[in-house]
């Protein structure tokens, strides 16, 4: 299996790792009560909590955009250094947006320039694909 196989695999992990921490914070928000039914009167999560849901929201996203890129790369048996660094780019970045955003931290811009950073490594992959 290539690097890149391989990286999309640890990003599905770490998204499996964001719904875990949606679950927990959402739940000592509303109550496992509200969460275990069937949702449809379940407030609107706010603080980390809400911070949380968005970003998880945002790597499933980003997820339907980047694995193509590399399901693709792989179909052409075309993956280069370059495909290698985009998609090391793209894991390092989703690895960093998920506290950053979750967690508020409070450095001008840092979430918006580490989602681009990881939005551009897709772009990058889909050129390469082509």
């Amino acid at each position: 299996m290539s690097s890149e196989l391989s990286i999309l695999a640890l990003y599905g992990l770490l998204i499996v790792v964001v719904v875990l921490l949606n679950v927990l914070t959402a739940m000592s928000q509303v109550g496992l009560m509200t969460l275990g039914g069937a949702r449809d009167d379940m407030p609107a999560l706010t603080g980390v909590a809400g911070r949380v849901e968005r970003a998880l929201t945002n790597s499933v996203v980003a997820m339907a955009l980047f694995a193509p890129a590399v399901l693709i790369l792989s179909a052409k048996d075309a993956f280069t250094s370059g495909s290698l660094l985009a998609a090391q780019i793209f894991l390092i970045a989703r690895v960093v947006f998920v506290p950053v955003y979750a967690f508020a931290i409070p450095v001008p811009f840092l979430r918006t320039i580490v989602w681009m950073a990881g939005f551009l490594a897709t772009i990058y992959l889909y050129l390469l694909a082509l």
